[in-house]
């Protein structure tokens, strides 16, 4: 069969009913007998501490499943316990699943990792370089080549932040990005100037919504649909979208920070790819491939298996196997690495791949990560992280603002428990 994008079945239109993942006992995957103990006992020194009002984590190995578990409440207002398929606002982990689409769209021929961006989104040719008045500049200067997709994919594009292109947005009449559609931001991206050249740094910018148009003009899809089509029906993920519909509101965690006695309060939940408070209850307008998706532990499992599988999972294909190897290998020359993000402590010995980092040295941080782990945050206390030595994925998800350390405690109590089995 060939699809509307002229790929030879890289994806289904209808819902798959994929087998559920298999599970087995710790011990019968290699880590010690007690790590569900264990990593129960950390959520709950979390919530004990009133610094999460839940989360769910789930440890998988060789495919197959050795803990998921729900702790805590997901709504302390509503007295909701948090469950196994509690949905949460996943953020920036929306970044992989729109590079997967790209890469998706580059094995079937419709983008070239690199080929200018502007030959498929004209706004983006000629883009000039603002002055750095450190270096005595005071005009804009030429780029001195195009931006790639492989830019947009690894950070190294130029263009600044979103509240940054927002702003220079406004400041020329146009309406804020929740208000804009994709082709509408990009359409007008050629009022922006770049931050650097393109290629001679890593900064997280706005080339993840980018990416979002890309997929629409090289799919013809809008962004949502092709996610939905191509990604998320062929792999089961039932409750991924941008946003809740109100049939399963009920299952939508409620998002917290820290109040000023030390406990927890409930806090707006900002819409992804932008600074303003989103219920998460009906469709938006923007289509935030930074941050935009919300999703469950089962389903974002599935997605991560998927890139652990090199592309396949459950007798359907959706990357090639060499397309999905070269996502998860770092892409960026030795003199940006480590990743210029705050805290830097975090992102020590860290490299990005398409779409997510990758790690190329140890680090102090959490010294039993490997090299060659690969993975990414959400803002609001989520994160995955996948050690292809190991076999291991793992996933934690909570509502928390600003970022909880507990994915950090869950990798060293995994590892440790993998270590001593």
């Amino acid at each position: 069969r060939v699809d509307r994008c002229g790929a030879a079945c890289y994806g289904r239109t209808v819902m798959r009913d994929q087998p559920p993942i298999p599970r087995a006992a710790p011990g019968q995957l290699g880590f010690a007998d007690d790590l569900g103990e264990r990593l129960g006992a950390a959520v709950q020194e979390f919530i004990d501490r009133r610094r999460l009002a839940g989360a769910v984590v789930a440890v998988a190995r060789r495919g197959a499943l050795a803990h998921l578990e729900a702790r805590g409440m997901a709504d302390l207002e509503h007295d909701r316990p948090m469950r196994a398929d509690t949905i949460f606002r996943i953020y920036s982990m929306t970044k992989a699943v729109g590079s997967a689409a790209v890469m998706m769209l580059c094995d079937a021929g419709r983008l070239e990792l690199d080929a200018p961006a502007a030959d498929y989104l004209p706004s983006l040719r000629g883009l000039q370089v603002a002055p750095d008045p450190a270096a005595g500049a005071r005009t804009p200067a030429p780029a001195h080549r195009e931006i790639t997709v492989r830019d947009l994919l690894r950070h190294t594009a130029g263009l600044p932040g979103n509240v940054a292109v927002e702003q220079a947005l406004r400041e020329q009449g146009l309406p804020p990005l929740r208000r804009c559609t994709l082709q509408q931001i990009v359409d007008v991206l050629d009022r922006v100037q770049l931050c650097y050249q393109p290629g001679t740094e890593w900064r997280y910018s706005f080339a993840a919504e980018v990416l979002g148009r890309l997929v629409e003009v090289a799919s013809g899809l809008h962004f949502d649909q092709f996610l939905e089509q191509r990604i998320f029906r062929p792999l089961g993920m039932a409750d991924t979208a941008f946003f809740c519909p109100p049939q399963q509101a009920h299952r939508l965690a409620a998002m917290y920070g820290p109040d000023a006695g030390g406990g927890l309060q409930a806090v707006a939940a900002p819409q992804g790819g932008t600074v303003t408070p989103f219920s998460f209850r009906e469709p938006p307008i923007f289509l935030s491939n930074g941050g935009g998706l919300v999703s469950t532990a089962g389903d974002y499992l599935r997605f991560c298996l998927l890139l652990a599988g090199g592309g396949a999972l459950g007798g359907v294909r959706l990357l090639q196997p060499a397309t999905a190897a070269m996502m998860t290998r770092n892409q960026l020359p030795q003199d940006l690495i480590p990743i210029r993000k705050q805290p830097q402590e975090r992102y020590d010995g860290l490299g990005f791949g398409l779409g997510f980092s990758v790690r190329v040295r140890p680090s102090a941080f959490v010294p039993a990560s490997q090299v060659g782990e690969y993975g990414w945050i959400g803002g609001a206390s989520t994160e995955f992280w996948i050690a292809p030595r190991s076999e291991l994925v793992v996933l934690t998800l909570a509502q928390y603002l600003p970022f909880s350390p507990l994915s950090q405690v869950v990798k060293g109590i995994v590892y440790d428990a993998l270590a001593e089995a």
